[in-house]
């Protein structure tokens, strides 16, 4: 192969690269704005309910701690 020829053959294989990307794009299921809100609050109460938990872990540990 010359370098021409590997030349057009590497501006083909970006060509297909994109356009492979880009049809994969076109099947992503994107979330409406409804799912996105009701995904964002369940993300924030799980934290705050984790944040919760490990405050109280923290309480009881400092209270057993500090009965020795």
């Amino acid at each position: 192969m010359s370098k021409k020829e590997e030349k057009e053959q590497k501006k083909k294989t970006k060509k297909g690269l994109f356009h492979d990307i880009k049809g994969e794009m076109k099947k992503v299921k994107w979330p409406t704005f409804k799912e996105i809100v009701k995904y964002t609050i369940a993300t924030i109460a799980v934290c705050v309910i984790i944040a919760f938990f490990f405050q109280i872990l923290n309480i009881l540990i400092s209270l057993i701690k500090g009965a020795f």
